[in-house]
């Protein structure tokens, strides 16, 4: 063979100059690529990121193909397959709830700032591009999710263990299933349990993501959610007016206490675009989220606008997400849930030693 023959170990070479933007390494030594074939002049492999929502993947793969191209003599058709493996943090293992990689914590200082919306959303945005997704309503009090994902059975329970509905491609469970229309008039201990049997009482199966809704503000539900269970992260929920943000960061500051991390900031109700004369109104302010974001040293990870079919679609059980995709919340919501998934890819690889994923 000619000093120019096609190697595997050339091809590699050339694709070390592809960075993970969010990783800040090469897509060889975070051992990315997978299956790699060399027949004659075609080269082809998988590039296997860590979340199948990446919202980078299209430049991934044409940055893996330009770099085969033209940095390996002789290579004349590069196929590159973009697949996906969630991974979960190296945080300890909990065998009630082993099969589930990433819990994703949704809360918010303050009640009607939007969390259940974001939450489920985002939800079945993951579930849409390939993740297993579960989603628990906590919010023991005031459960939603039941009407925003409105599934066609009720939870079971097969030998003392609930198994989970299923809605839009995501498994629910809330107490809103158990209850019906009547209030839940308990003390904290009730709660306490309640959330205990919700999370590690159900057959959640294998999940990549678990979105937890937690209710509104600091108490007995966040602190068993913490104390039971590694949480990856959290995402916090405001409108972005004063007041909102001030109640929010004392959500915030709970999850650093408890050090939990902090995945982003979410800014809902950020502005009203008339869809009659595209005119833009701030009602509840603008841009307070990203400030405090910014402040506070952790990721702005978008803003959501106060937009009719949110609401007319959370009442029909629908998300706005799969009900109007080309709507702008709809929009807001997809761009939210890359930025988030890979705020969990970050945090997953944070926590593993760099040993494991040398080549």
């Amino acid at each position: 063979m000619s000093e120019a023959a096609i190697t595997e170990s050339r091809v590699l070479d050339a694709l070390r100059s592809v960075m993970d933007p969010d990783l800040g390494r090469d897509i060889v030594s975070l051992n990315f690529i997978r299956n790699m074939k060399i027949d004659g002049a075609t080269v082809s492999f998988d590039v296997n990121l860590t979340t199948p929502a990446c919202p980078v993947k299209d430049r991934l793969r044409e940055q893996s193909r330009q770099a085969v191209l033209s940095g390996v003599p002789g290579v004349s058709d590069v196929r590159v397959n973009m697949t996906a493996e969630v991974r979960r943090p190296a945080a300890p293992e909990t065998s009630r709830i082993r099969g589930v990689k990433n819990i994703i914590a949704v809360g918010s200082g303050k009640g009607g700032v939007g969390k259940s919306t974001v939450a489920s959303n985002i939800a079945v945005s993951l579930a849409r591009s390939g993740a297993k997704v579960g989603l628990l309503d906590a919010d023991i009090y005031g459960p939603s999710i039941p009407i925003m994902m409105r599934s066609s059975g009720e939870p079971e329970v097969r030998d003392q263990i609930i198994q989970p509905v299923e809605a839009h491609g995501v498994k629910l469970m809330s107490m809103g299933y158990l209850s019906g229309e009547m209030p839940l008039i308990w003390r904290g201990p009730m709660a306490h349990k309640a959330l205990q049997q919700s999370l590690l009482g159900v057959n959640w199966g294998e999940l990549d993501y678990l979105v937890v809704d937690l209710p509104p503000g600091t108490g007995d539900v966040h602190l068993t959610l913490v104390q039971s269970v590694p949480v990856t992260g959290a995402v916090i929920v405001s409108t972005p007016q004063d007041v909102g943000l001030q109640i929010s960061m004392k959500t915030l500051r709970m999850f650093q206490q408890t050090k939990v991390p902090i995945l982003g900031i979410v800014e809902n109700m950020s502005t009203y675009i008339c869809p009659h004369c595209g005119a833009r109104d701030d009602i509840f302010g603008h841009g307070g989220a990203a400030r405090a974001a910014e402040s506070l040293g952790i990721p702005f990870l978008g803003e959501i606008p106060l937009d009719a079919a949110i609401r007319k679609n959370s009442d029909t059980g629908t998300p706005v997400i799969l009900a109007e995709p080309g709507s702008p919340a709809a929009a807001a919501l997809s761009e939210i849930t890359g930025k988030l998934a890979q705020q969990i890819s970050i945090q997953a690889f944070r926590s593993i030693p760099l040993t494991i994923i040398e080549e």
